[in-house]
């Protein structure tokens, strides 16, 4: 599978990156807000390249080279390892400000990184930016791009700037096909449960911000890999909170991310904390993934901390039993993130999770599997008329939907259509899988 040209957006916090990042990839991937430092991994998104063929876009956290916390040599070191697999970088630039020593260091740290840098001026939608974008010569990098990423002013030049870093377009018909075979899996879970550290582990690389700290990630983060012939993509989503525990702002915004991830998503990773044990906010995590329709499994990491392994099966499997009674069938995987001790099993796990949530039934074998289920318990009668099957069919699937054509006058009690979708469950080999099961009767 060929590479695509890769394009880094960098600059110091808050001059608009994931503005330009959204407008590049045409897609409301980022946190956009007011306060500096909201973006700390690399996002990655695809550009479509006004000559033909794609880029990928690369979003970075603001660049800082003075150590204020915890967090800024590592969102730099995040920075560097994009630049270094860039075709070409972006550095952006506050017009609305002006050249600052924060932004001689970054360009001093940039030529000595040997990438082609690109200067652009944001925010020139402003009165007089324009005519102030040649104090930026200072920088001396050469002449800026002048442009507005909030409103689009200026994208044509910024592809002109760019196109003589990039390798030519290379048409192939390989692309389609990639991306047909695509899994995508969101990583799920609340804060802290190790979901970052497991796809450093998945791709053997630092590739999204890992930290002792709860709440390090707040964007969406897609990783690609291959394994086995198949693409994986997976999202690494902000740890969601309890609602009386998300603060206003940037985090209220991450959880609204994380559940627009968990929609991208056709299969969700649950990640619990072996040594805690599944919590109440773990159901309400689960619960945000399976009302979305995804295929979900349960992931219980940090098995390396637990003694008696036994008894801690045991224990993982009764509280799933209790607390996350909607997904008491879905396959569970143990494993360590930080040794990397049964993430192997993994794939697997995916594979057949991906295969059932696809999977489409034929008509012969759902009419003879839920008819049977419905001879050996038909539905409560509330007429004269005994409660008749007339077929079934299967409407769609991924997740799969099944409408049953019958005689009823009113629907029958939800505990039924739990006792069909477990039929359905068991002889078809859905675990795992959210199945909707509609039972339409006669016209009144």
């Amino acid at each position: 599978m060929s590479r695509d040209p890769v394009v880094v957006v960098v600059g110091r916090p808050n001059v608009g990156k994931s503005t330009l990042f959204n407008r590049l990839t045409g897609r409301r991937r980022v946190l956009v807000h007011d306060l500096p430092g909201v973006t700390r991994d690399r996002i990655f998104g695809d550009a479509e390249r006004p000559g033909g063929g794609r880029v990928t876009v690369v979003d970075t956290g603001g660049l800082l080279m003075v150590d204020e916390d915890v967090f800024i040599p590592l969102i730099r070191g995040q920075a560097e390892v994009a630049i270094r697999d860039g075709d070409a970088v972006i550095f952006l630039l506050d017009g609305a400000v002006g050249p600052i020593p924060e932004d001689v260091e970054i360009a001093e740290y940039l030529r000595g990184l040997g990438v082609p840098i690109v200067p652009v001026v944001n925010k020139g939608d402003r009165k007089g930016v324009d005519l102030q974008a040649y104090e930026f010569h200072r920088l001396g990098l050469g002449d800026p791009v002048v442009i507005s990423a909030e409103h689009g002013v200026g994208m044509d030049l910024l592809w002109e700037a760019l196109e003589p870093h990039l390798p030519a377009v290379v048409e192939t018909e390989a692309d389609d096909e990639d991306s047909a075979q695509e899994v995508r899996v969101a990583v799920i879970g609340r804060p802290n449960v190790g979901k970052s550290s497991l796809i450093n582990r998945l791709v053997g690389d630092s590739r999204v911000l890992v930290s002792e700290v709860p709440g390090t990630t707040r964007d969406a983060v897609d990783v690609i890999l291959e394994r086995d012939g198949v693409r994986f993509r997976f999202v690494d989503t902000a740890g969601i909170r309890r609602k009386g525990r998300t603060d206003r702002g940037p985090e209220v915004l991450s959880v609204m991310m994380a559940r627009r991830a968990m929609e991208r998503a056709e299969l969700c990773l649950l990640m619990v904390d072996a040594s805690e044990g599944i919590t109440r906010q773990d159901a309400h995590v689960g619960g945000y993934a399976w009302e979305a329709g995804r295929a979900v499994a349960l992931v219980v990491n940090k098995w390396d901390l637990v003694r008696d392994r036994e008894e801690g099966r045991r224990r993982i499997e009764d509280q799933a039993a209790q607390q996350l009674k909607f997904m008491r069938h879905s396959p569970q995987v143990f494993l360590s993130a930080l040794n990397g001790k049964g993430v192997h099993r993994l794939f697997p796990t995916m594979s057949d999770l991906d295969h059932a949530f696809r999977r489409r039934i034929s008509t012969t074998d759902l009419n003879r599997i839920l008819r049977d289920a419905w001879d050996q318990r038909p539905p409560s009668a509330s007429g004269r008329s005994a409660p008749k099957l007339y077929y079934c069919s299967q409407v769609h699937h991924a997740p799969p939907h099944f409408v049953l054509f019958t005689n009823l006058s009113q629907k029958p009690h939800f505990s039924y259509l739990r006792y069909l979708e477990n039929i359905l469950r068991d002889a078809l080999g859905l675990a795992g899988v959210p199945i909707r099961v509609i039972i339409r009767g006669r016209k009144s």
